[in-house]
This record gives C-alpha cells, sequence and structure tokens, in this order.
C-alpha cells in the first residue's frame, strides 16, 4: 500500500521496544528450540509442545533463542514462563510484550501493556496496543489518549495520524478526522496513504462527494494497488456507475491477472449486484490502516514490524482476509510453515480468498514433506469446484516439485482448457506447461507453448515477459539452435529484468555459446553476484574461467557448483570437468567476425 517500513511507522517506539523487536527478527537459522531440552523430566509441556525450563535463567534464554529463529510462538511461551518468576524485571516485561503481541495473544499483551506504560509513558508500541484495544471497544477518546502519549511528533507519524483521524471518525466528527488526516505530510506514497484512507473516512461519515474526489486522487495516483483499486470501484458501484467499476477493475486485471478479489467484484458486477464499501465503520478504517502498513512492511522485508501490524489489524477485524493471507505470507518466509497453516485456516469461507488459502495450505503441507495431504486436501477442492483452474494449476506445482513433469503438464493442460479464450491468466499456463514438458524431455510440446506464451504476455507485464523469454532463449541457446533469435531475446529479458540473476546468466551463456568468452566471463560473474550459490551459475562460469585461462577459478567455481546439490546428470559432467577439463573448443566462426550483433549460427 505504502512505502514506508514498518519499524518506521513505529518510530515512537522507546529504545528498549526498539531492542525488544529486534531480538525477535534478529536473522539466525536455529531451529525452534529443541523441544524438552531444558525442561525437568516432571515439567508438563503445554498444548505447542514446548515445555517451560526449570529456572529463570533457562526460560529467558530458551525465549532469546526462540526470538533469533523468529519463532514468536516459542518466544511468547518462554517468556510468559519467566515473567511468572520475576514479574517486576522491566526489561523481561517488554520482551514479553513483544512477544505476546507478535504471537497475537492480544489480551496478554494488553494486559503487559499496561504495566509497561506504567513505568514509561512514552512507549509508543505499548500505547499503541492500547489504543487498538480502545478502538475495538469504540472507546474513541481513550483511544486518542493512548495515541497522544505515545511520543512527540504524532503529526508525522502516519500510524498515530490515521488511526487518530479515524477516531474521530468514530465519534461522527467527520470535519475533525478529515483535518487530522490531511495533516499527514511527506513524500508522495503519504499523499497516497492519506487520500486512501480520508476517501474512506468521508465514506464512513457520509460525505459523498468529498469521498468520491479522495478516492479518484488515490486511484489516479496508484492504479496498481489492490486496496485502492477496490475501493474505488466500490463506490463506483453503489454509485450506479457500473461501466465505469467495470473498467477500473479490468485495467488492475491486465497487471495482476485472476486475482480471487477481482473476479469477485466483476462477477458481481456482471450479475447485476452493487458492492458495499471496503470499510463500513471507523473499526474497520483502523484495521485497514494497520493491514496497509503490515502489508509495506512485509513487501519490503521488514517481517517482524509486519507481523505486529498485522496481528493488531486482527484484533480489530478477526475475519480480514488480505491480512490473514500477508500474515500466513510473513510467516511462510519466515520458514514457520506450521503457523502459516493455522493462519490460512482461518480465512472465512465466505471470503473470496478461501480457495486461495486451501490452495496455498496444500503447497504448503507438501513443502513440509506431507505430499500425500497436500494432494488429497487439493484432490478434494477439485472435486468441489472441477472449473477452477488454480486448484489444477497448484496440484500441477505438487507434481513439479516431485518432478512427475508429465503429469504436471496434464493438469496445465486441463487448467488451459477451462481458461476462456484471451483470459489474461491463459500465457502464464502456456508457460507453466511449456517449462514441464521441457523438463519432460518433450521439447516441440514445450517449443509450442513457450512460443504460445510469449505471444499472449502483454508488455506492460515486464516480469513475466521477461521470463518467458528467458526460458525459451536459454533453451534455444543451450540446444544450439536459432541462436541469433536467442540471443536477442536472451538480451531483452535483461534489459526488462537486470537485476535477476538467472537471466544474465543465461545472457552469458549465450555469449559462451557464440565463443565469445570475455564477454561471458563479464554477464556470468554479474550473475554470480546476483544468484550467489546457484550451481548453474557457478558451472557455467566455470566454464568460461576455463576458457579465458584462468584454469585454477575455473576449478573453484565447479567446485562450488558440485558443492552446491547440482541436478545428478549435472554432478556428473561437474566432476569430469573436475577430474579433466575442458577440451580445446574450435573456434566458432562468428568469434571471428566483426564485433557486434551475433550471427546466426544453426538451425
Amino acid at each position: 500500500m505504502v512505502a514506508i517500513p514498518g519499524l518506521r511507522a513505529l518510530r515512537q517506539l522507546s529504545a528498549r521496544a526498539l531492542l525488544c523487536l529486534a531480538a525477535l527478527g534478529a536473522l539466525g537459522t536455529a531451529p525452534a528450540l529443541a523441544k524438552r531440552a531444558q525442561a525437568p523430566a516432571s515439567a508438563p509441556a503445554n498444548d505447542a509442545g514446548f515445555a517451560p525450563a526449570d529456572s529463570l535463567e533457562g526460560n529467558y534464554l530458551a525465549a532469546y533463542i526462540a526470538g533469533t529463529a523468529r519463532d514468536t510462538a516459542a518466544a511468547a511461551i518462554y517468556y510468559r514462563e519467566a515473567l511468572k518468576e520475576d514479574p517486576r524485571n522491566p526489561e523481561l516485561l517488554e520482551r514479553a510484550f513483544v512477544a505476546l503481541l507478535a504471537d497475537g495473544d492480544l489480551q496478554a499483551a494488553s494486559r503487559a501493556a499496561e504495566k509497561v506504560v506504567q513505568r514509561d509513558q512514552q512507549n509508543g508500541l505499548a500505547q499503541l496496543a492500547l489504543a487498538i484495544r480502545s478502538l475495538k471497544g469504540k472507546q474513541w477518546a481513550n483511544a486518542r489518549g493512548a495515541l497522544a502519549h505515545g511520543g512527540r511528533g504524532r503529526a508525522a507519524d502516519i500510524t498515530s495520524t490515521l488511526l487518530t483521524a479515524w477516531s474521530f471518525a468514530g465519534s461522527k466528527d467527520g470535519k475533525r478526522a478529515l483535518e487530522i488526516a490531511d495533516s499527514m505530510r511527506g513524500e508522495r506514497a503519504f499523499g497516497v496513504f492519506r487520500d486512501f484512507h480520508a476517501g474512506l473516512i468521508a465514506d464512513v461519515v457520509g460525505n459523498d462527494q468529498e469521498a468520491e474526489r479522495r478516492l479518484k486522487a488515490a486511484y489516479d495516483a496508484e492504479r496498481a494497488t489492490l486496496r485502492i483499486v477496490d475501493a474505488y470501484g466500490r463506490l463506483l458501484s453503489r454509485r450506479g456507475r457500473t461501466e465505469e467499476a467495470v473498467r477500473v477493475y479490468k485495467a488492475f486485471e491486465t497487471l495482476a491477472p485472476r486475482h480471487p478479489m477481482v473476479r469477485f467484484a466483476l462477477g458481481e458486477l456482471a450479475a447485476g449486484r452493487a458492492l458495499p464499501p471496503l470499510v463500513a465503520n471507523a473499526t474497520d478504517g483502523a484495521a485497514e490502516v494497520l493491514y496497509g502498513l503490515g502489508s509495506a512492511g512485509n513487501q519490503q522485508g521488514d517481517e517482524l514490524a509486519s507481523i505486529v501490524y498485522l496481528r493488531l489489524a486482527l484484533q480489530l477485524q478477526p475475519e480480514h482476509a488480505l491480512a490473514l493471507v500477508t500474515l500466513a505470507d510473513v510467516f511462510e518466509r519466515l520458514k514457520r510453515t506450521d503457523q502459516a497453516i493455522d493462519v490460512l485456516k482461518r480465512v472465512p469461507a465466505s471470503s473470496p480468498l478461501k480457495t486461495t488459502a486451501e490452495i496455498q495450505v496444500g503447497l504448503s503441507l507438501e513443502q513440509t514433506g506431507k505430499g500425500d495431504e497436500a494432494v488429497t486436501l487439493l484432490e478434494n477442492l477439485l472435486k468441489r469446484q472441477p472449473n477452477e483452474p488454480d486448484v489444477l494449476v497448484a496440484l500441477g506445482n505438487v507434481y513439479r516439485s516431485r518432478k512427475q513433469y508429465a503429469e504436471a503438464a496434464v493438469m496445465y493442460g486441463r487448467a488451459i482448457e477451462r481458461t476462456p479464450p484471451g483470459d489474461v491468466g491463459l500465457w502464464p499456463l502456456h508457460y507453466y506447461r511449456g517449462t514441464a514438458y521441457e523438463r519432460a524431455k518433450d521439447w516441440p510440446k514445450a517449443e509450442a507453448d513457450l512460443k504460445k506464451a510469449l505471444e499472449l504476455v502483454p508488455d506492460s507485464q515486464s516480469i513475466g515477459k521477461s521470463q518467458v523469454l528467458n526460458y525459451l532463449g536459454y533453451s534455444w541457446v543451450d540446444a544450439g539452435t536459432n541462436l541469433d533469435e536467442a540471443f536477442k531475446m536472451l538480451k531483452r529479458a535483461v534489459e526488462l529484468n537486470p537485476r535477476d540473476g538467472m537471466i544474465v546468466d543465461s545472457l552469458g551463456w549465450g555469449y559462451y555459446r557464440y565463443g565469445r568468452y570475455e564477454d561471458a566471463v563479464r554477464e556470468l560473474e554479474k550473475a554470480a553476484e546476483l544468484k550467489a550459490g546457484d550451481p548453474v551459475i557457478n558451472d557455467h562460469l566455470g566454464d568460461a574461467y576455463w576458457q579465458v585461462g584462468r584454469r585454477l577459478e575455473a576449478r573453484f567455481q565447479w567446485q562450488h557448483a558440485k558443492d552446491s546439490n547440482p541436478e545428478p546428470d549435472d554432478l556428473k559432467k561437474i566432476d569430469e570437468k573436475l577430474a579433466n577439463g575442458l577440451p580445446e573448443p574450435a573456434k566458432p566462426a562468428e568469434a571471428e567476425q566483426k564485433v557486434g550483433e551475433p550471427q546466426k549460427t544453426g538451425g
């Protein structure tokens, strides 16, 4: 929604609270603790399977380790146990409060927040937690008081400014609510976020003209953000301007094909039904502020702040489907798959995102080694929704992860059959099936699908276009065919997506196949920096080094590739090169030609 780091929006936190967030979010790969490693034989385990240690120090250390591993559930359990033994310790209290908040135990977190602010009135995170509790109870003045105590500079703090504005909306003071929202100043993204919420506030308090003016301003400035698109489309729908609403949603579809919320909206409009407002009351509006900031933190890799914002949003609106899906995505990226699955199961059955959530549960089960459960879940879902292409694609992805490429291609094919011609989601399906055919060594079918995907992918989807160009171009280069066209494709793919290490590797390999080894080294070194530790890139770089006479470096790269878990067929070739090097190459004709666009060398 808005490009603001989550912790920056919480900048009124005390130094100690920031340290607590940092401790919980510190990078680390420690396991979620040996589940009874420090527990006495008689210690009972709790529902999560973690047993308390037999000392304050043991529980504190266990909580700290869980925090560094980003295991919010374990951290909350052990901090709670430690706090029982030392309830007056201010540092322990604050760490326990943050852990409880991140784990979603909002009642316990609120009680801890009360104790924290008794010691430190300026603790912004604790005051925010108390403000959210007051907003949930419609205690608008109390919420404003807590937000005002969070420290100086409230007008510059996007979180407290917008939540204060929504509290005035709850108090039926729409004029003051809009004044507070408009006090927010800053970069362009602040303005978009301000207009978005000012429009929602105006809609809730019945100021129809201002609602449309502000939501249109937000939409005109940012048409690639789903919530802004949805809010504006819903407003147009309720005003009886159905055709305009349809155009708004279809424009977004060209950027993000087949989004379930957009498909739902278009279905309702086609059926002649008006769409309800995105936000119905002040409490929901406050939840939308927190969801937006949590989503921004997730997009920018600020996981812990994202979790905190999303937990608070869900305290206000427990069935906020996008907040639930986003929170699950954060847990997925933190490798907390079980927590992600638990969150996804909370998506309400009435939500357009329910099928998406169930699909993601199936994919998550596959990732955790529960493949049979994944297939059963997805097959049962397919029985309930036999014409849903997304379920077929998910089954195809599961088969693909198991290297059952022919079966995956069948699923993608069934998805293509169930997708109407002209649908913006067709090109990815041809791309998926083409890659599955290629892996199944059925190149004629693969090539046909990849060409079809390239024909269908719109120029506006630069990342998608770069992926298709890269796959088809690399396949041709690797086979030594259509080299002239393939090389042009790879150069265009890099222009569209210059930070993708695999695409840069493809261009480097194209230079290699042309015999332009110095150019290959240059591009492959870039690729190795962009995607360190990839066995294919390291293998290619080793080949290029060998051809320019850097033999020691070549062997180093081949060894690095071997140590990076390459495919079995590639491993055999790497072992051969480590033992014997590469044969001296024949001088390719194109390498002797004038420098410029390479010429076609094969068919």
